[in-house]
């Protein structure tokens, strides 16, 4: 990096914070911060669902996967996930949205405590935080990894830089904050992303290779099959199904930008812009990755500092701050939503079970607790962040694809499928069985079994035994001890009807009313 590329990325930190303190003109209260108010217009809300889903594990671990075994990279990781979004905008979207224009919740997992139980919605709470303080400590470790290339900063030092920089913005101007500073990194990842691929093309051109005789260079030789060496047909059907799980609100952050919306209708649109979205642009970013083999010799085994490697030698300064600023925008995009979420979770339904004093917040100390939490959820992730790569956590991607894709099944069964009317007969017991069971079968899997087992257990295993293992005993407990209530039903009536033809519940109750029979508190 020159001193332009520098002033690329200085100038883009100070746009994200200029972002942030404007956003905080427009977060009146814990509304604000959390959903927007429902107020956000559906193309942002779809391209922030979109961004939100990025990180720069793109252009480490996806990289080194593109690089070891091509296009499987996009068959098993952003195919699954746009055709997991498109089932959702109908399946999920509308619903998710329901739940704060129809029962007036903040968090996505408000709703829980009446559609099952005060400790069913605390078990998802708990594990679904520190879940995600681990995904988001690799995130970072990620982008650390991508600055550490370029700049020569320490891993420690990236950490610090990005999280702190996110931390500004987030705090400051909550959801807004985040889809605002995430359309301007669309824009970006757009130019950066274009003119990888147009210096991909035309160094292949110097070299004498087409656009489509590359796939049969000696070096991209078995690049162009779908599903090669661990991503194989169990991994790719599982991950269709993680993903739809997943990228439709069961790691909380997506559930946000459809509760954003100003109605269902709005939300399943949403929902279709980011699915269109996952579809088309990946191709673009992956194609100079897929060609990688022929342009640059990475120098560590994974193949995860290919994508650097290339831009370095392939772009003009500039340009290469350009795309530095790509890598940043995806993950502090993610980042920042993920401690939005979580914020909404801690300060919504674990606070006012942990202390009296949280349960008579008014607006204004609710939303300084929720800043105070995006601050710490953030240095917590952090923290993590140092420890990846360590025998723990093993390197970036091990914990993207084995930990999050393995767990997030058992936290997000009962969320999501509690949404669905033929899922109504699934109480607490179900829920809590099939979560602890989940969670279970992972350690199992990863570990006891694993080192029992030469050559340890398959890829595609580790990550589905958990789903399935959740999903068969969600719905299979449901139908031999059901457990509906008309109280139950009716939450589910009101995230499945709009108008007033659903059934008259109540405005849900903050997490400790159970315990202390305080009134309920719209937001």
């Amino acid at each position: 990096m020159n001193s332009l590329d520098w002033a690329v990325l200085i100038g883009y930190f100070g746009v994200m914070v200029a972002i942030g303190v404007w956003s905080h003109k427009r977060v009146d209260n814990v509304s604000d911060f959390f959903t927007a108010g429902g107020r956000m217009p559906w193309w942002l809300s779809g391209i922030s669902h979109h961004m939100s889903g990025y990180s720069a594990v793109m252009f480490t671990g996806y990289a080194g996967i593109a690089y070891t075994y091509g296009v499987t990279s996009f068959v098993t990781w952003s195919f699954p996930i746009a055709f997991g979004i498109a089932i959702g905008s109908k399946l999920f979207a509308p619903r998710i949205n329901r739940l704060r224009s129809r029962l007036h919740v903040a968090s996505p997992l408000e709703y829980l405590k009446n559609r099952y139980d005060l400790r069913t919605q605390q078990a998802l709470a708990w594990s679904g935080m520190l879940l995600k303080i681990v995904d988001v400590g690799a995130k970072w470790a990620a982008i650390s990894t991508l600055l550490s290339v370029f700049t020569g900063v320490s891993l420690n030092q990236g950490i610090l830089i990005t999280g702190a920089i996110t931390a500004v913005y987030c705090t400051i101007g909550g959801l807004w904050a985040d889809a605002l500073t995430e359309l301007g990194q669309f824009v970006i990842q757009l130019l950066a992303g274009v003119s990888m691929f147009v210096a991909a093309v035309l160094k292949l051109g110097d070299r004498d290779i087409g656009f489509l005789d590359a796939w049969h260079e000696p070096a991209l030789h078995g690049h162009g099959k779908p599903l090669v060496g661990p991503y194989t047909t169990v991994f790719l059907l599982a991950f269709l199904f993680i993903k739809l799980f997943e990228y439709n609100g069961g790691m909380l952050n997506q559930a946000q930008r459809y509760m954003a919306t100003g109605s269902a209708h709005e939300a399943e649109r949403s929902a279709r812009l980011s699915a269109i979205l996952w579809l088309v642009w990946p191709v673009v970013l992956f194609f100079p990755m897929w060609m990688s083999p022929l342009l640059v010799h990475a120098q560590k085994p994974d193949g995860s500092d290919s994508y650097a490697l290339m831009t370095q030698q392939l772009l003009p300064h500039g340009l290469l701050g350009l795309v530095i600023v790509g890598f940043f925008s995806h993950t502090m995009a993610m980042c920042s939503s993920d401690a939005n979420a979580i914020s909404a979770v801690f300060t919504r339904d674990v606070a006012p079970v942990l202390s009296a004093r949280a349960r008579a917040w008014g607006e204004r100390s609710g939303l300084v607790a929720a800043r105070v939490t995006t601050v710490v959820f953030l240095g917590l992730s952090m923290a993590v962040a140092t420890q990846v790569n360590s025998p723990a956590f093993k390197d970036i991607i091990t914990v993207v694809i084995k930990w999050v894709a393995g767990l997030m099944g058992p936290i997000a069964i009962p969320m999501m499928l509690g949404l669905l009317r033929p899922f109504r007969r699934s109480g607490p017991t179900a829920a809590l069985t099939s979560w602890a069971a989940g969670l279970l079968a992972f350690w199992l899997v990863n570990y006891p079994v694993n080192w029992n087992i030469d050559g340890g257990v398959p890829l595609q295993y580790q990550v589905s035994v958990p789903l399935a293992v959740s999903l068969v005993l969600y719905v299979l407990i449901g139908y031999l001890k059901p457990e509906e209530t008309p109280a139950r039903l009716a939450v589910i009536e009101k995230v499945n009807t709009d108008g007033d033809a659903a059934a008259t519940v109540p405005v849900p109750a903050t997490a400790g009313d159970d315990i202390i029979g305080a009134p309920n508190k719209p937001l």
